[in-house]
């Protein structure tokens, strides 16, 4: 009889004796209905206790992703031998039962059967990965016993166990005692340097196993290229990336999607880029690991262009592809892509799923839409602290800090302890209110009473919080009480308050540290050499600029989004390489002219604290966010609300003429810079000009 493998689809030839069965076992089933079909064959013809045809049955159901049936037929065995035992243990390790592995490991002891050096890895990764380290000792005991400890694969099993269990001397010790260490030895002691968080000694073993002549598999490749991803170690990724090219391994779609998350973790897009071009597959991994690395390199165009393409090549995206999408509409306040894209997945995903729930809060949170994240918030089915965080921060962000004060309160109610990162949403609220008092007392009680020792981050946002307050010196005294040193983002935070306050004295000593932190940031350059010409000091001014020049250091350009109909536009400040440029510059002549009606005066003077290009006079009419808002209310019916993302801070002149633009117009306007959200509605900001 010749196997033709379409009969599977449709139905079995009869099957009357023994061998006929055989055959049609060994050839492997397509499906679960065929599998149960042979085994009632199995049955009819008197030969059900025959150990190893039930031995091929049990190992197609657990192929197939039936454990329970192969276990429904384990128990119906009357002599179950040891290889039978062997295929469950092993079968339930392959579909993640590693309970029920050790639970008939036990009842096979207590059948009186010994365990083999085919029973012994199974159950020790089943140890592993549970975690049950005492057990896993008892079961090194009887291996000795037994006389397997010179058997590399279970040598290699106990590597695995101890490893993961936080024992890595012991691990590297039985590692050391392997006579004959094959990749698989190798790849589980790098694998257990990683677990303990030793990324450069996984990467340092990995340089010792080349050195022993052993070609690594794909899934060391993919592990040791996560250390990389994990150091953001560029120079070793080049190193190993060299050596995939050179033993031609690069076409494997598992290694290549570990170069792309490695180049793309590193912050070289463009070589992720590379790889990604050359790879010959491309599964919905590699597609969702590429979006995702543009994404959170701040490239979210390019991650919505490149998802668009995924979409062109008809990949269904999966929960990761999702999150990276959402994170890409977040950045760009793109709306309505996101609700586009959000609708490509059943809504009872985002609302079971709390890592898609909680994109799809940071989603409308960041597009200033609350009132969707809180309804997407309510509807979920499991809140986990990640999904609390996620309103948290919205509503902090947004500046609604004694609604965050409430959910905290739930959060405790519900016996969820917070973490740093609602701390962060809490005194991100604090900050945005203005609320001082709740701002000390939250974070005071991080140590005292939740023993959480605080981050860089919460002590920037304290120092935020102080100096727009105008408690400039306890802001400063508190980053000189810092237990580490103080970064960037702690500096500018003080120099927030400086630029507030007109503080020019100690804005003058934040700037020489942040020029220092951050030499190439031309932002911080401009800013001190304003100070130095309103203070007389022409010759360190024109010093600060010969320094930029050599260094060729270049400002940042003020740019803004907008969202319409899926279409993401962009415009930089003055810029009039838009299609409808000219309708755009005759609505701000437009809109100048009423302005000016209602006694509004751009600001012309120098203004200290203002550092881009378009604080100059002849650019302040035409500031990128003024050229979105422009273009937002020639393209879109009145009553639709115009949202504008901004990459810097909204400047002084901007919030006030866009104040009274939304009262000219009669139109909502919801801009989100760098530092917060601004919803301009008739006359007035959300933000009650305290920014």
């Amino acid at each position: 009889m010749v196997y033709d493998p379409t009969v599977w689809r449709t139905r079995l030839p009869p099957i009357s004796k023994a061998s006929d069965l055989k055959k049609h076992l060994l050839q492997g089933c397509l499906t679960f209905k065929h599998l149960k079909h042979l085994h009632g064959c199995l049955l009819r013809l008197g030969i059900g206790q025959d150990n190893y045809l039930l031995n091929i049955i049990l190992k197609s159901s657990f192929n197939l992703g039936h454990p329970n049936h192969a276990r429904l037929i384990f128990s119906s065995v009357q002599e179950p031998n040891i290889f039978l035992w062997n295929s469950m243990i092993r079968g339930f390790v392959s579909n993640d039962c590693f309970l029920e592995a050790v639970e008939f490991y036990s009842l096979m002891r207590q059948h009186g059967l010994l365990p083999n050096n085919f029973t012994f890895p199974f159950v020790l990764k089943a140890c592993a990965r549970i975690p049950d380290f005492r057990l896993g000792v008892k079961i090194h005991t009887l291996v000795l016993k037994a006389g397997f400890e010179w058997d590399v694969f279970v040598k290699t099993s106990l590597v695995s166990l101890y490893a993961k269990c936080s024992h890595l001397c012991d691990a590297h010790k039985l590692f050391d005692e392997i006579p004959l260490r094959n990749v698989v030895s190798w790849t589980a002691i790098i694998c257990g340097y990683m677990e303990d968080g030793r990324f450069w000694e996984a990467v340092d073993m990995f340089r010792r196993m080349l050195e022993m002549d052993l070609r690594p598999d794909s899934f060391t490749l993919v592990r040791v290229l996560s250390s990389c991803s994990q150091l953001g170690d560029l120079k070793n990724g080049e190193w190993i990336h060299a050596y995939i090219v050179e033993k031609g391994m690069e076409r494997n779609v598992f290694v290549g999607t570990a170069l792309v998350d490695m180049y793309a973790k590193c912050g070289s897009m463009e070589k992720a880029r590379s790889v990604f071009i050359r790879m010959e597959e491309r599964d919905v991994v590699s597609w969702s690991t590429m979006i995702s690395g543009y994404s959170s390199n701040g490239l979210p165009k390019e991650a919505l262009d490149l998802f668009f393409q995924m979409q062109d090549k008809h990949v269904r995206p999966d929960c990761f592809t999702m999150v990276a999408v959402l994170s890409a509409c977040a950045r760009l306040g793109a709306l309505d892509l996101g609700n586009w894209a959000s609708s490509l997945i059943n809504k009872n995903e985002f609302m079971s799923n709390p890592v898609l729930g909680t994109a799809l809060i940071d989603m409308y949170a960041k597009c200033g839409c609350m009132a969707r994240a809180w309804a997407v918030f309510k509807g979920m089915k499991q809140r986990d602290l990640v999904v609390w965080n996620a309103v948290i921060n919205g509503l902090g962000m947004s500046g609604h800090g004694k609604i965050t004060f409430g959910l905290f309160n739930q959060i405790q109610k519900l016996g969820i302890q917070p973490d740093g990162n609602t701390f962060i949403g809490l005194l991100c609220g604090c900050t945005h209110a203005g609320l001082v008092e709740d701002g000390r007392r939250y974070f005071e009680s991080m140590s005292r009473v939740y023993t959480l020792t605080p981050r860089i981050e919460h002590y920037g946002c304290m120092v935020d919080l102080l100096g727009r307050a105008g408690l400039l010196d306890e802001a400063h005294q508190l980053i000189k009480g810092m237990p580490v040193e103080a970064n960037a983002v702690v500096w500018g935070a003080l120099l927030g308050g400086c630029r507030i306050y007109r503080d020019t004295h100690l804005a003058e000593h934040v700037l020489k540290q942040l020029i220092e932190l951050e030499p190439m940031n031309a932002g911080n350059y401009v800013l001190l050499s304003n100070i130095y010409a309103a203070n007389g000091q022409w010759d360190d001014a024109a010093n600060l600029r010969l320094v930029m020049n050599r260094k060729n250091i270049r400002k940042t350009p003020g740019c803004s989004w907008i969202e319409l109909n899926g279409i993401v536009h962009e415009f930089l400040v003055g810029d009039r390489s838009h299609p409808l440029s000219e309708k755009i510059y005759l609505k701000l002549d437009e809109l100048a002219k009423e302005l000016k009606g209602l006694g509004y005066v751009p600001t012309t003077e120098t203004v200290l604290f203002d550092i881009e290009e378009e604080e100059k006079e002849h650019s302040l009419g035409c500031h990128s966010e003024k050229l979105a808002i422009a273009f937002g209310l020639i393209s879109t019916m009145q009553g639709d609300v115009i949202r504008v993302v901004k990459n810097l801070r909204v400047c002084n002149d901007c919030h006030t003429a866009i104040k009274l633009m939304s009262k000219i117009t009669g139109r909502e306007v919801v801009v989100r810079d760098n530092n917060r959200f601004h919803c301009f509605r008739e006359g007035s900001c959300s933000c009650r000009d305290y920014w």
